[in-house]
Protein backbone atom coordinates (compact mmCIF):
# COMPACT_ATOMS: atom_id res chain seq x y z
CA UNK A 1 0.00 0.00 0.00
CA UNK A 2 1.30 3.48 -0.85
CA UNK A 3 0.63 6.43 1.43
CA UNK A 4 0.26 9.75 -0.31
CA UNK A 5 3.07 11.85 1.17
CA UNK A 6 2.17 14.82 -0.98
CA UNK A 7 -1.02 15.52 0.90
CA UNK A 8 -3.78 17.26 -0.94
CA UNK A 9 -5.18 19.04 2.12
CA UNK A 10 -8.44 18.42 3.90
CA UNK A 11 -7.04 15.18 5.32
CA UNK A 12 -6.30 13.79 1.90
CA UNK A 13 -2.92 12.43 2.91
CA UNK A 14 -1.41 10.86 6.01
CA UNK A 15 1.84 12.55 6.94
CA UNK A 16 3.08 11.14 10.25
CA UNK A 17 5.38 13.38 12.25
CA UNK A 18 4.20 16.73 10.88
CA UNK A 19 2.34 17.61 14.07
CA UNK A 20 4.32 17.07 17.27
CA UNK A 21 2.89 14.91 20.06
CA UNK A 22 1.22 16.74 22.96
CA UNK A 23 3.50 18.22 25.60
CA UNK A 24 1.19 17.04 28.34
CA UNK A 25 -1.96 15.04 28.99
CA UNK A 26 -3.97 18.23 29.35
CA UNK A 27 -3.61 21.44 27.36
CA UNK A 28 -2.14 24.61 28.82
CA UNK A 29 -5.19 26.87 28.63
CA UNK A 30 -4.66 30.42 27.35
CA UNK A 31 -6.90 33.15 28.73
CA UNK A 32 -7.33 36.81 27.91
CA UNK A 33 -9.43 38.20 30.79
CA UNK A 34 -9.20 35.77 33.71
CA UNK A 35 -8.21 32.26 34.74
CA UNK A 36 -8.93 29.86 37.58
CA UNK A 37 -7.43 26.53 38.54
CA UNK A 38 -9.20 24.83 41.44
CA UNK A 39 -9.26 21.42 43.07
CA UNK A 40 -12.56 20.40 41.49
CA UNK A 41 -14.44 21.30 38.26
CA UNK A 42 -17.49 22.56 40.17
CA UNK A 43 -15.27 24.84 42.25
CA UNK A 44 -13.60 26.21 39.12
CA UNK A 45 -17.04 26.85 37.61
CA UNK A 46 -18.07 28.88 40.67
CA UNK A 47 -15.01 31.12 40.26
CA UNK A 48 -15.83 31.52 36.57
CA UNK A 49 -19.38 32.63 37.42
CA UNK A 50 -18.04 35.32 39.76
CA UNK A 51 -15.55 36.54 37.15
CA UNK A 52 -18.36 36.70 34.57
CA UNK A 53 -20.47 38.70 37.02
CA UNK A 54 -17.73 41.35 37.19
CA UNK A 55 -15.76 40.21 40.23
CA UNK A 56 -12.01 40.44 40.50
CA UNK A 57 -9.63 37.55 41.25
CA UNK A 58 -10.16 37.85 45.02
CA UNK A 59 -13.95 37.79 44.70
CA UNK A 60 -13.62 34.71 42.49
CA UNK A 61 -11.03 33.11 44.78
CA UNK A 62 -13.15 33.54 47.92
CA UNK A 63 -16.22 32.20 46.12
CA UNK A 64 -14.17 29.19 44.99
CA UNK A 65 -12.81 28.70 48.50
CA UNK A 66 -16.31 28.69 49.96
CA UNK A 67 -17.45 26.27 47.26
CA UNK A 68 -14.52 24.00 48.05
CA UNK A 69 -15.78 23.89 51.66
CA UNK A 70 -18.96 22.32 50.24
CA UNK A 71 -17.91 20.32 47.18
CA UNK A 72 -14.55 19.20 48.56
CA UNK A 73 -15.60 18.80 52.17
CA UNK A 74 -13.36 15.72 52.23
CA UNK A 75 -10.39 18.05 51.64
CA UNK A 76 -11.33 21.44 53.14
CA UNK A 77 -13.87 22.50 55.74
CA UNK A 78 -15.46 25.86 56.50
CA UNK A 79 -14.53 25.21 60.12
CA UNK A 80 -10.93 24.54 59.10
CA UNK A 81 -8.08 26.68 57.78
CA UNK A 82 -7.47 28.86 54.73
CA UNK A 83 -3.95 30.27 54.30
CA UNK A 84 -4.28 32.97 51.65
CA UNK A 85 -1.89 35.03 49.54
CA UNK A 86 -3.01 38.04 47.48
CA UNK A 87 -1.27 40.17 44.85
CA UNK A 88 -3.33 43.35 44.32
CA UNK A 89 -3.67 44.49 40.71
CA UNK A 90 -0.79 46.55 39.31
CA UNK A 91 1.07 46.30 42.59
CA UNK A 92 4.57 45.28 43.63
CA UNK A 93 3.31 43.83 46.92
CA UNK A 94 2.03 40.46 48.05
CA UNK A 95 0.04 40.22 51.25
CA UNK A 96 -0.88 37.21 53.34
CA UNK A 97 -4.19 36.60 55.10
CA UNK A 98 -3.85 34.33 58.13
CA UNK A 99 -6.92 32.15 57.86
CA UNK A 100 -5.27 29.93 60.48
CA UNK A 101 -6.75 29.62 63.96
CA UNK A 102 -5.06 29.81 67.35
CA UNK A 103 -4.97 27.57 70.40
CA UNK A 104 -7.28 28.59 73.20
CA UNK A 105 -5.87 30.94 75.78
CA UNK A 106 -7.23 28.48 78.35
CA UNK A 107 -4.90 25.60 77.40
CA UNK A 108 -1.33 24.99 78.49
CA UNK A 109 1.16 22.43 77.30
CA UNK A 110 1.42 20.91 80.78
CA UNK A 111 -2.34 20.54 81.02
CA UNK A 112 -2.63 18.91 77.58
CA UNK A 113 0.18 16.46 78.34
CA UNK A 114 -1.29 15.68 81.76
CA UNK A 115 -4.76 15.03 80.34
CA UNK A 116 -3.69 12.85 77.40
CA UNK A 117 -0.30 11.50 78.40
CA UNK A 118 1.58 12.98 75.47
CA UNK A 119 -0.90 12.08 72.73
CA UNK A 120 -3.41 14.23 70.81
CA UNK A 121 -6.49 12.07 70.23
CA UNK A 122 -8.77 13.25 67.45
CA UNK A 123 -11.93 15.00 68.56
CA UNK A 124 -11.87 18.05 70.78
CA UNK A 125 -8.26 17.79 71.97
CA UNK A 126 -6.44 19.27 68.92
CA UNK A 127 -9.18 21.80 68.16
CA UNK A 128 -8.15 25.40 67.55
CA UNK A 129 -10.21 28.42 66.57
CA UNK A 130 -11.57 27.94 63.01
CA UNK A 131 -9.56 30.27 60.78
CA UNK A 132 -11.17 29.84 57.38
CA UNK A 133 -14.29 32.02 57.92
CA UNK A 134 -12.17 34.98 59.06
CA UNK A 135 -9.72 34.39 56.21
CA UNK A 136 -12.39 34.40 53.50
CA UNK A 137 -14.15 37.47 54.93
CA UNK A 138 -10.96 39.47 55.56
CA UNK A 139 -9.72 38.80 52.02
CA UNK A 140 -13.03 39.93 50.60
CA UNK A 141 -13.12 43.05 52.76
CA UNK A 142 -9.55 44.14 52.04
CA UNK A 143 -9.07 43.12 48.40
CA UNK A 144 -12.44 42.19 46.89
CA UNK A 145 -15.31 44.20 45.45
CA UNK A 146 -18.38 42.04 46.08
CA UNK A 147 -20.49 41.22 49.11
CA UNK A 148 -20.32 37.97 51.04
CA UNK A 149 -23.86 37.30 49.88
CA UNK A 150 -22.77 37.44 46.24
CA UNK A 151 -19.71 35.23 46.57
CA UNK A 152 -21.32 32.75 49.00
CA UNK A 153 -24.51 32.23 46.96
CA UNK A 154 -23.10 29.35 44.85
CA UNK A 155 -21.77 27.54 47.94
CA UNK A 156 -25.10 27.92 49.76
CA UNK A 157 -26.96 26.53 46.76
CA UNK A 158 -24.58 23.58 46.47
CA UNK A 159 -24.94 22.83 50.18
CA UNK A 160 -28.73 23.20 50.39
CA UNK A 161 -29.84 21.70 47.06
CA UNK A 162 -26.96 19.24 46.96
CA UNK A 163 -24.82 18.05 44.09
CA UNK A 164 -24.08 14.71 42.47
CA UNK A 165 -21.11 12.82 43.87
CA UNK A 166 -18.34 11.95 41.42
CA UNK A 167 -15.86 9.08 41.61
CA UNK A 168 -13.15 11.13 43.33
CA UNK A 169 -15.41 12.24 46.18
CA UNK A 170 -17.04 8.83 46.49
CA UNK A 171 -13.62 7.19 46.81
CA UNK A 172 -12.38 9.77 49.29
CA UNK A 173 -15.46 9.49 51.51
CA UNK A 174 -15.24 5.70 51.44
CA UNK A 175 -11.61 5.79 52.59
CA UNK A 176 -12.26 8.44 55.23
CA UNK A 177 -15.32 6.64 56.55
CA UNK A 178 -13.02 4.07 58.13
CA UNK A 179 -12.34 6.80 60.68
CA UNK A 180 -15.43 9.00 60.70
CA UNK A 181 -17.84 6.03 60.88
CA UNK A 182 -17.32 6.26 64.67
CA UNK A 183 -18.85 9.76 64.64
CA UNK A 184 -22.62 9.60 64.15
CA UNK A 185 -22.92 13.31 63.38
CA UNK A 186 -20.56 12.89 60.40
CA UNK A 187 -21.97 9.56 59.24
CA UNK A 188 -25.52 10.92 59.16
CA UNK A 189 -24.49 13.37 56.45
CA UNK A 190 -21.82 11.51 54.52
CA UNK A 191 -23.17 7.95 54.93
CA UNK A 192 -26.86 8.91 55.04
CA UNK A 193 -28.26 5.39 54.53
CA UNK A 194 -25.59 3.68 56.56
CA UNK A 195 -23.62 2.95 53.40
CA UNK A 196 -21.01 4.83 51.42
CA UNK A 197 -22.23 7.38 48.88
CA UNK A 198 -21.85 6.15 45.30
CA UNK A 199 -21.25 7.98 42.03
CA UNK A 200 -24.42 9.82 41.07
CA UNK A 201 -25.83 10.02 44.61
CA UNK A 202 -26.84 13.48 45.79
CA UNK A 203 -24.97 14.96 48.76
CA UNK A 204 -26.90 17.58 50.75
CA UNK A 205 -25.47 19.57 53.67
CA UNK A 206 -28.40 21.63 55.02
CA UNK A 207 -26.77 22.63 58.34
CA UNK A 208 -23.76 24.02 56.46
CA UNK A 209 -26.12 25.93 54.14
CA UNK A 210 -27.91 27.36 57.20
CA UNK A 211 -24.61 28.47 58.76
CA UNK A 212 -23.46 30.25 55.60
CA UNK A 213 -26.90 31.82 55.22
CA UNK A 214 -26.70 33.02 58.84
CA UNK A 215 -23.50 34.93 58.06
CA UNK A 216 -24.94 36.37 54.85
CA UNK A 217 -28.07 37.41 56.78
CA UNK A 218 -25.96 39.28 59.32
CA UNK A 219 -24.25 41.11 56.47
CA UNK A 220 -27.49 42.06 54.75
CA UNK A 221 -29.11 43.25 57.98
CA UNK A 222 -26.23 45.62 58.76
CA UNK A 223 -26.86 49.25 57.79
CA UNK A 224 -23.19 50.20 57.71
CA UNK A 225 -20.54 50.53 55.01
CA UNK A 226 -19.33 47.55 52.99
CA UNK A 227 -16.54 46.88 55.48
CA UNK A 228 -18.96 47.20 58.41
CA UNK A 229 -21.38 44.77 56.77
CA UNK A 230 -18.58 42.25 56.29
CA UNK A 231 -17.54 42.79 59.90
CA UNK A 232 -21.10 41.90 60.90
CA UNK A 233 -20.75 38.63 58.98
CA UNK A 234 -17.44 37.95 60.76
CA UNK A 235 -19.02 38.65 64.14
CA UNK A 236 -21.94 36.36 63.34
CA UNK A 237 -19.49 33.46 63.31
CA UNK A 238 -17.09 34.49 66.06
CA UNK A 239 -19.65 35.61 68.64
CA UNK A 240 -23.19 34.80 69.64
CA UNK A 241 -24.85 31.44 69.13
CA UNK A 242 -22.24 30.05 66.72
CA UNK A 243 -19.34 30.80 69.07
CA UNK A 244 -21.29 29.41 72.01
CA UNK A 245 -21.99 26.16 70.18
CA UNK A 246 -18.37 25.81 69.04
CA UNK A 247 -16.94 26.27 72.50
CA UNK A 248 -19.46 23.95 74.10
CA UNK A 249 -18.75 21.21 71.61
CA UNK A 250 -14.96 21.47 71.97
CA UNK A 251 -14.99 21.43 75.76
CA UNK A 252 -17.56 18.64 75.88
CA UNK A 253 -15.27 16.58 73.66
CA UNK A 254 -12.10 16.97 75.66
CA UNK A 255 -10.64 20.13 74.17
CA UNK A 256 -10.04 23.71 75.21
CA UNK A 257 -11.92 26.69 73.79
CA UNK A 258 -13.63 29.68 75.39
CA UNK A 259 -15.78 32.34 73.75
CA UNK A 260 -13.09 34.99 74.31
CA UNK A 261 -10.82 33.00 71.96
CA UNK A 262 -13.35 33.46 69.18
CA UNK A 263 -14.51 37.02 69.72
CA UNK A 264 -10.90 38.21 69.76
CA UNK A 265 -9.82 36.31 66.66
CA UNK A 266 -8.70 38.08 63.48
CA UNK A 267 -7.20 36.85 60.21
CA UNK A 268 -4.11 39.06 60.28
CA UNK A 269 -3.03 40.68 57.01
CA UNK A 270 0.74 41.07 56.68
CA UNK A 271 3.51 41.35 54.06
CA UNK A 272 4.55 38.00 52.63
CA UNK A 273 7.95 36.33 52.94
CA UNK A 274 10.08 36.70 49.78
CA UNK A 275 13.04 35.31 47.83
CA UNK A 276 14.56 36.43 44.51
CA UNK A 277 15.29 33.77 41.89
CA UNK A 278 16.75 35.32 38.74
CA UNK A 279 14.27 37.92 37.47
CA UNK A 280 11.46 36.52 39.62
CA UNK A 281 10.63 37.51 43.20
CA UNK A 282 8.80 34.71 44.99
CA UNK A 283 6.45 35.48 47.87
CA UNK A 284 4.95 32.92 50.23
CA UNK A 285 2.52 32.83 53.10
CA UNK A 286 4.56 33.57 56.28
CA UNK A 287 5.81 31.08 58.82
CA UNK A 288 2.39 30.29 60.25
CA UNK A 289 2.54 28.08 57.16
CA UNK A 290 5.52 26.31 55.67
CA UNK A 291 5.59 28.66 52.70
CA UNK A 292 9.08 29.97 53.59
CA UNK A 293 10.35 26.37 53.47
CA UNK A 294 9.26 26.15 49.82
CA UNK A 295 11.31 29.27 49.11
CA UNK A 296 14.30 27.84 50.97
CA UNK A 297 14.18 24.58 48.99
CA UNK A 298 14.05 26.53 45.75
CA UNK A 299 16.85 28.84 46.86
CA UNK A 300 19.19 26.00 47.85
CA UNK A 301 18.44 23.76 44.88
CA UNK A 302 18.91 26.67 42.46
CA UNK A 303 22.51 26.96 43.66
CA UNK A 304 23.35 23.31 42.93
CA UNK A 305 23.93 21.37 39.76
CA UNK A 306 20.29 20.33 39.60
CA UNK A 307 20.61 16.56 40.14
CA UNK A 308 17.93 14.49 41.87
CA UNK A 309 20.33 13.81 44.73
CA UNK A 310 20.85 17.55 45.19
CA UNK A 311 17.08 18.11 45.11
CA UNK A 312 16.55 15.56 47.87
CA UNK A 313 19.37 17.05 49.92
CA UNK A 314 18.03 20.58 49.43
CA UNK A 315 14.71 19.39 50.83
CA UNK A 316 16.45 17.70 53.77
CA UNK A 317 18.48 20.81 54.66
CA UNK A 318 15.38 23.03 54.46
CA UNK A 319 13.32 20.56 56.50
CA UNK A 320 16.03 20.44 59.15
CA UNK A 321 15.72 24.22 59.43
CA UNK A 322 11.96 23.76 59.62
CA UNK A 323 12.43 21.34 62.50
CA UNK A 324 14.88 23.56 64.37
CA UNK A 325 13.41 27.02 63.80
CA UNK A 326 10.00 27.28 62.10
CA UNK A 327 7.15 28.77 64.10
CA UNK A 328 4.48 31.42 63.61
CA UNK A 329 6.07 34.88 63.16
CA UNK A 330 5.19 36.10 66.65
CA UNK A 331 7.03 33.11 68.17
CA UNK A 332 10.15 33.01 66.00
CA UNK A 333 13.40 33.27 67.92
CA UNK A 334 15.33 33.70 64.67
CA UNK A 335 13.69 35.68 61.82
CA UNK A 336 13.07 33.19 59.05
CA UNK A 337 14.32 35.71 56.49
CA UNK A 338 17.78 34.73 57.71
CA UNK A 339 17.33 31.34 56.05
CA UNK A 340 16.42 33.00 52.73
CA UNK A 341 19.51 35.22 52.52
CA UNK A 342 21.82 34.62 49.58
CA UNK A 343 24.93 33.82 51.62
CA UNK A 344 23.07 31.33 53.79
CA UNK A 345 21.49 29.57 50.81
CA UNK A 346 24.87 29.32 49.10
CA UNK A 347 26.44 27.81 52.23
CA UNK A 348 23.65 25.25 52.36
CA UNK A 349 24.15 24.37 48.70
CA UNK A 350 27.90 24.08 49.20
CA UNK A 351 27.37 21.75 52.17
CA UNK A 352 25.62 19.10 50.06
CA UNK A 353 27.93 16.12 49.76
CA UNK A 354 28.10 12.95 47.70
CA UNK A 355 26.11 10.89 50.21
CA UNK A 356 22.63 11.36 51.68
CA UNK A 357 22.34 13.15 55.00
CA UNK A 358 21.08 10.93 57.81
CA UNK A 359 17.55 11.63 58.95
CA UNK A 360 16.58 13.28 62.21
CA UNK A 361 15.45 10.94 65.01
CA UNK A 362 11.77 10.63 65.76
CA UNK A 363 9.03 8.00 66.04
CA UNK A 364 9.41 5.43 63.28
CA UNK A 365 6.75 4.55 60.74
CA UNK A 366 3.80 6.69 59.72
CA UNK A 367 1.56 8.87 61.79
CA UNK A 368 -2.07 8.15 62.64
CA UNK A 369 -3.28 11.50 61.30
CA UNK A 370 -4.04 11.79 57.58
CA UNK A 371 -5.39 15.19 56.66
CA UNK A 372 -5.60 16.45 53.13
CA UNK A 373 -6.06 19.81 51.48
CA UNK A 374 -7.20 21.38 48.24
CA UNK A 375 -6.04 24.49 46.37
CA UNK A 376 -7.46 27.49 44.55
CA UNK A 377 -5.59 29.92 42.29
CA UNK A 378 -7.35 32.77 40.48
CA UNK A 379 -5.97 35.64 38.42
CA UNK A 380 -7.24 38.38 36.14
CA UNK A 381 -5.59 40.30 33.34
CA UNK A 382 -4.97 43.28 35.65
CA UNK A 383 -2.56 41.09 37.62
CA UNK A 384 -4.79 40.66 40.65
CA UNK A 385 -3.93 37.19 41.95
CA UNK A 386 -5.29 34.98 44.72
CA UNK A 387 -3.75 31.70 45.92
CA UNK A 388 -4.93 29.53 48.78
CA UNK A 389 -4.69 25.97 50.11
CA UNK A 390 -7.87 25.49 52.18
CA UNK A 391 -7.78 22.45 54.44
CA UNK A 392 -9.03 20.25 57.32
CA UNK A 393 -10.85 17.05 56.56
CA UNK A 394 -13.76 14.97 57.76
CA UNK A 395 -11.55 12.28 59.29
CA UNK A 396 -9.85 14.85 61.54
CA UNK A 397 -12.81 15.83 63.73
CA UNK A 398 -16.56 15.12 64.03
CA UNK A 399 -19.17 17.35 62.45
CA UNK A 400 -20.85 19.68 64.94
CA UNK A 401 -24.50 18.85 64.10
CA UNK A 402 -26.07 22.31 64.53
CA UNK A 403 -23.35 23.99 62.46
CA UNK A 404 -22.54 21.41 59.76
CA UNK A 405 -18.79 21.95 60.17
CA UNK A 406 -15.85 20.53 62.07
CA UNK A 407 -13.75 22.58 64.47
CA UNK A 408 -10.25 22.83 63.03
CA UNK A 409 -8.03 20.01 64.37
CA UNK A 410 -4.84 21.72 63.18
CA UNK A 411 -3.44 21.51 66.68
CA UNK A 412 -1.98 18.21 65.45
CA UNK A 413 0.75 20.30 63.81
CA UNK A 414 1.90 21.75 67.12
CA UNK A 415 4.55 19.97 69.17
CA UNK A 416 4.14 18.66 72.69
CA UNK A 417 7.81 19.27 73.49
CA UNK A 418 8.24 22.49 75.50
CA UNK A 419 11.47 23.62 73.83
CA UNK A 420 10.33 23.04 70.24
CA UNK A 421 9.77 26.32 68.35
CA UNK A 422 6.33 25.14 67.20
CA UNK A 423 5.20 23.88 70.60
CA UNK A 424 1.66 24.19 71.88
CA UNK A 425 1.14 27.42 73.83
CA UNK A 426 -1.86 29.50 74.95
CA UNK A 427 -3.14 31.62 72.05
CA UNK A 428 -0.40 30.40 69.67
CA UNK A 429 -0.89 29.70 65.97
CA UNK A 430 0.47 26.33 64.86
CA UNK A 431 2.78 26.46 61.86
CA UNK A 432 0.78 24.41 59.33
CA UNK A 433 1.75 22.61 56.12
CA UNK A 434 -0.70 24.22 53.64
CA UNK A 435 0.91 27.19 51.91
CA UNK A 436 0.66 29.39 48.83
CA UNK A 437 3.20 31.13 46.61
CA UNK A 438 2.95 34.11 44.23
CA UNK A 439 5.86 35.37 42.12
CA UNK A 440 6.44 38.53 40.10
CA UNK A 441 8.81 39.52 37.33
CA UNK A 442 8.11 42.99 35.96
CA UNK A 443 4.46 42.97 34.95
CA UNK A 444 4.30 39.16 34.89
CA UNK A 445 2.64 37.37 37.81
CA UNK A 446 2.66 33.68 38.76
CA UNK A 447 0.55 31.94 41.41
CA UNK A 448 0.95 28.42 42.84
CA UNK A 449 -0.87 26.41 45.51
CA UNK A 450 -0.97 22.72 46.35
CA UNK A 451 -2.40 20.08 48.71
CA UNK A 452 -0.34 17.23 50.13
CA UNK A 453 0.86 17.70 53.73
CA UNK A 454 4.65 17.51 54.00
CA UNK A 455 4.81 17.24 50.19
CA UNK A 456 3.19 20.65 49.56
CA UNK A 457 6.32 22.78 49.72
CA UNK A 458 8.38 20.11 47.94
CA UNK A 459 5.93 19.93 45.01
CA UNK A 460 5.66 23.72 44.66
CA UNK A 461 9.46 24.03 44.55
CA UNK A 462 9.74 21.31 41.90
CA UNK A 463 7.10 22.90 39.67
CA UNK A 464 8.82 26.29 39.97
CA UNK A 465 12.14 24.65 39.04
CA UNK A 466 10.54 22.95 36.03
CA UNK A 467 9.41 26.31 34.67
CA UNK A 468 12.49 28.36 35.56
CA UNK A 469 15.24 25.87 34.72
CA UNK A 470 13.69 23.25 32.45
CA UNK A 471 11.73 25.65 30.24
CA UNK A 472 8.40 23.89 30.73
CA UNK A 473 5.05 25.58 30.33
CA UNK A 474 2.76 25.46 33.38
CA UNK A 475 0.86 22.31 32.38
CA UNK A 476 4.05 20.42 31.54
CA UNK A 477 5.56 21.56 34.82
CA UNK A 478 2.73 20.21 36.99
CA UNK A 479 2.60 16.91 35.09
CA UNK A 480 6.36 16.25 35.20
CA UNK A 481 7.43 13.28 37.38
CA UNK A 482 7.91 14.14 41.02
CA UNK A 483 9.81 12.96 44.09
CA UNK A 484 9.11 13.46 47.79
CA UNK A 485 11.63 13.22 50.62
CA UNK A 486 10.72 12.07 54.13
CA UNK A 487 14.08 12.47 55.83
CA UNK A 488 12.85 14.64 58.69
CA UNK A 489 10.12 14.38 61.34
CA UNK A 490 6.64 14.81 59.91
CA UNK A 491 4.74 18.02 60.60
CA UNK A 492 1.82 15.93 61.92
CA UNK A 493 1.50 14.43 65.40
CA UNK A 494 3.19 12.17 66.49
CA UNK A 495 5.79 13.51 64.01
CA UNK A 496 7.27 10.22 62.75
CA UNK A 497 10.47 10.12 60.72
CA UNK A 498 11.89 7.72 58.14
CA UNK A 499 15.66 7.76 57.62
CA UNK A 500 16.62 8.89 54.08
CA UNK A 501 13.31 7.72 52.59
CA UNK A 502 12.53 9.08 49.10
CA UNK A 503 9.36 8.31 47.17
CA UNK A 504 9.85 8.44 43.40
CA UNK A 505 7.21 8.32 40.66
CA UNK A 506 7.94 5.55 38.16
CA UNK A 507 8.59 7.94 35.25
CA UNK A 508 11.77 9.12 36.97
CA UNK A 509 13.60 6.15 35.46
CA UNK A 510 15.62 3.17 36.66
CA UNK A 511 19.06 4.76 36.23
CA UNK A 512 18.15 7.81 38.27
CA UNK A 513 16.67 5.65 41.02
CA UNK A 514 19.82 3.50 41.09
CA UNK A 515 21.93 6.64 41.40
CA UNK A 516 19.87 7.78 44.38
CA UNK A 517 20.35 4.40 46.03
CA UNK A 518 24.09 4.53 45.37
CA UNK A 519 24.19 7.82 47.28
CA UNK A 520 22.48 6.27 50.28
CA UNK A 521 18.82 7.18 49.73
CA UNK A 522 16.14 4.61 50.59
CA UNK A 523 14.13 4.75 47.36
CA UNK A 524 10.51 3.61 47.34
CA UNK A 525 8.48 3.63 44.12
CA UNK A 526 5.24 5.48 43.66
CA UNK A 527 2.98 4.81 40.66
CA UNK A 528 2.85 7.53 38.03
CA UNK A 529 0.68 10.51 38.98
CA UNK A 530 0.51 9.43 42.63
CA UNK A 531 -2.24 11.14 44.63
CA UNK A 532 0.10 11.76 47.57
CA UNK A 533 2.67 13.51 45.36
CA UNK A 534 0.58 16.67 45.62
CA UNK A 535 -1.54 18.49 43.07
CA UNK A 536 -0.06 21.83 42.08
CA UNK A 537 -2.48 24.40 40.70
CA UNK A 538 -0.80 27.28 38.90
CA UNK A 539 -1.53 30.31 36.71
CA UNK A 540 0.94 32.61 34.96
CA UNK A 541 0.17 36.10 33.66
CA UNK A 542 2.55 36.96 30.84
CA UNK A 543 2.70 39.56 28.04
CA UNK A 544 2.89 38.98 24.30
CA UNK A 545 4.92 40.81 21.65
CA UNK A 546 2.32 43.60 21.62
CA UNK A 547 2.63 43.85 25.42
CA UNK A 548 -0.91 42.55 25.85
CA UNK A 549 -1.51 40.30 28.89
CA UNK A 550 -2.44 36.64 28.60
CA UNK A 551 -2.91 33.90 31.18
CA UNK A 552 -1.59 30.31 31.18
CA UNK A 553 -2.86 27.52 33.44
CA UNK A 554 -1.54 24.29 34.87
CA UNK A 555 -4.01 21.83 36.46
CA UNK A 556 -2.33 18.83 38.09
CA UNK A 557 -3.95 15.52 36.99
CA UNK A 558 -2.90 13.73 40.18
CA UNK A 559 -6.19 14.90 41.68
CA UNK A 560 -9.39 16.51 40.36
CA UNK A 561 -7.80 19.89 39.57
CA UNK A 562 -9.51 21.78 36.79
CA UNK A 563 -8.81 25.03 34.95
CA UNK A 564 -11.07 27.49 33.15
CA UNK A 565 -10.20 30.69 31.28
CA UNK A 566 -11.82 33.50 29.34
Amino acid sequence: MTIDQGGSGMGGGLVPGIYPPPHAMRPTLVGERWAVVAGHPKVARVAAEIFQAGGNAVDAGVAAGLASNVVQVDMANFGGIAPILVHPARSERCLSVAGIGRWSRSVTLDEMVRRYGGSLPLGGAPSIVPGAPAGWIASLAEFGTMSLGQVAAPAIELARDGFLVDDGLATSLRLMSKRFAQWSSTSQIYRPRGTDLAVGDRLRQPALADLLSHLVGAESQSAGSRSERLRAAHDAFYSGSVAERLTTWVTDNGGYLVEEDLCGFEADIDPASSLSVGPWTFFSTPSWTQGPVALEILGIFGRTGGSLHELVESITVAFNDREDHLAAPDRLETPYEQFLEENYLQRCADSIGEQALAGRPGPLGVGDVRMSTTAVVTMDADGCAFASSPSDTLDGSPIIPELGIICSPRGVQSRLQPHHPNSLAPGARPSVTPAAVISMSGKDVWGLACPGGDVIVQAIAQVAWNVLHEGMDPQEAVEAPRIASFNAPSAFHPHPSADRLVFVEKRIGVDDCDELRRRGHAVSMWPDFEFDAGSVQTIMLKHNSDDDPYLLTGADPRRSAYGLVD
